[in-house]
């Protein structure tokens, strides 16, 4: 239980990732905030489960590309258990086309979901991290930040403002017991893959080429997110954790 008497907020935690984030540190102790903007019904499941596992959680209605939406979910978080020390930035959107194919909208909805939630929900928890001395920032993000993916260029640069954001942010907050670091999953079977054109041929193409063999799970990316949110990884500082199976590095 070494997140008893913490609370996190998981953005986007309703389903895929998030979800099991958000089950994870409650199965750790955490008390959870659990965000969703359009479905509530996966997220009271997922809230269920925080509480089955043993943490406490509440269902909080945020579309996160909005500041005063943001503010609102970390000031829920806080009123309902006395405080933020963990803020995951998981939430994630996009249009999957060509960059020539996008507009003004599509390129603000991704950055403002991806990004400036991020930007928007460390300035509205930092200030309470930092009177306890203690706090945790993780920002998920993906290989497209680093190499070109097809159609995924809006969310590609998002992603890398992200792990750019984080890198800044473990610099001017670390003095205070804070700790910011991304983590950068390779392909993990969730429903938005489906989003993408020809996604049946992009997840055989990626298991053909990953040294495992087997795609990164869900859970996978909730164990490591536990452990850098844990005092044993407190000198883990500003870097981007790439959990891929080996994909990267395959040539």
């Amino acid at each position: 239980m070494r997140f008893q008497g913490k609370t996190a907020v998981v953005t986007g935690s309703g389903r895929g990732i998030g979800s099991a984030i958000a089950i994870e540190l409650g199965r750790q102790g955490a008390n959870v905030a659990v965000n969703y903007f359009r479905n509530r019904a996966p997220a009271e499941e997922t809230a269920i489960a925080v509480q089955e596992a043993g943490g406490q959680a509440i269902v909080v209605k945020a579309h996160v590309g909005r500041k005063e939406q943001v503010v609102h979910l970390v000031e829920k978080a806080a009123d309902a258990f006395g405080g933020v020390d963990i803020f995951i930035a998981n939430a994630a959107s996009g249009v999957p086309r060509p960059l020539l194919e996008q507009d003004d909208r599509e390129w603000d909805w991704t950055m403002n979901i991806n990004a400036r939630s991020l930007f928007h929900g460390v300035r509205a928890a930092a200030p309470g991290m930092k009177a306890k001395g203690w706090g945790r920032i993780i920002g998920i993000t993906s290989m497209g930040a680093r190499r070109t993916l097809p159609n995924y260029g809006i969310v590609g640069v998002s992603k890398a403002a992200i792990e750019t954001l984080i890198r800044y942010y473990a610099v001017e907050l670390a003095p205070y017991g804070i700790t910011a670091n991304a983590i950068s999953p390779g392909t993990v079977l969730t429903d938005a893959l489906q989003h993408f054109p020809a996604w049946e041929r992009m997840i055989a193409a990626a298991r053909a080429r990953t040294p495992t063999g087997s795609f990164v799970t869900p859970q996978e990316i909730a164990d490591l997110v536990s452990f850098l949110c844990s005092d044993m990884a407190k000198s883990i500082v500003g870097q981007t954790i790439i959990v891929d199976g080996g994909y990267e590095i395959v040539p």
